[in-house]
């Protein structure tokens, strides 16, 4: 587990502040070294406000991922600037990385639970990134976000004996517990039929209005388009934003 008390950078500056959640301008990234060099994204420019709920759609291939992964600082910006929670992460150190990922909740398409833990157990391993929480109220505040999500009476039960909907469930509550300023979720219906699908988004939707956070989803779902404020697309490496 990572000991965020040992890091010595300061805490990101987007409290009581009006500044963009991301704010990347002319960012690229290259995949491969000498002659196998190929780049993947191209003269990138995104802002993002606090609150709003972004889609990007795109096809397979497009550098969606790519983009989500250096937005979330689980890999390093190449070229240009990309702001997160008012930090450059540009040039940032791994203990500077690992102090912003903490303000940031992730949600992918393998819900990447551990099989070994409950659901309650999987929540509170977010909040245990968090040292000034003690073991009890940790416990609180996961059996009480995954009530949110409709799961009160499954904090005990572990992954291999939960529904596909339900396990995203946990997912969500597991990357919101810690009521994070943003949200990164990667295809996070992907594996779901209409109706789980439906009920997961509106239960992000709907926590993430009562938290305050800003949520930026990349999927091909078209049935979730209309929760979105606004929509960005992904082709070839290029971002647009669809009108």
């Amino acid at each position: 587990m990572l000991n965020l008390a040992k890091s010595q950078t300061s805490e990101p500056n987007f409290h009581d502040s009006p500044q963009p959640v991301i704010q990347i301008e002319n960012l690229c990234h290259y995949y491969g070294t000498g002659s196998l060099r190929k780049q993947i994204l191209f003269d990138i420019n995104l802002t993002i406000q606090p609150g709003e709920i972004v889609l990007m759609t795109g096809p397979s291939g497009s550098g969606k991922t790519t983009l989500l992964t250096l937005m979330g600082c689980l890999r390093s910006v190449q070229e240009g600037s990309a702001k997160i929670l008012g930090q450059e992460i540009h040039g940032a150190s791994k203990s500077e990385m690992v102090k912003i990922r903490s303000y940031i909740g992730y949600i992918f398409q393998a819900h990447n639970l551990l099989g070994s833990l409950t659901a309650l157990q999987n929540v509170q391993m977010s909040i245990d990134l968090h040292e000034h929480i003690s073991n009890q109220e940790a416990i609180a505040k996961s059996s009480q976000m995954l009530a949110q999500v409709g799961l009160a009476e499954r904090t005990d039960y572990f992954p291999a004996t939960l529904s596909g909907g339900q396990k995203q469930r946990v997912a969500i509550a597991r990357a919101l517990v810690s009521h994070p300023k943003l949200v990164l979720a990667d295809e996070p219906t992907a594996a779901l039929d209409k109706k789980s699908g439906r009920e997961v988004v509106e239960i992000m939707q709907r926590l993430a209005k009562e938290q305050g956070c800003t949520i930026l989803i990349v999927t091909h779902d078209q049935r979730i388009l209309d929760i979105a404020d606004r929509i960005i697309n992904m082709e070839d490496g290029y971002l647009s934003e669809s009108v």
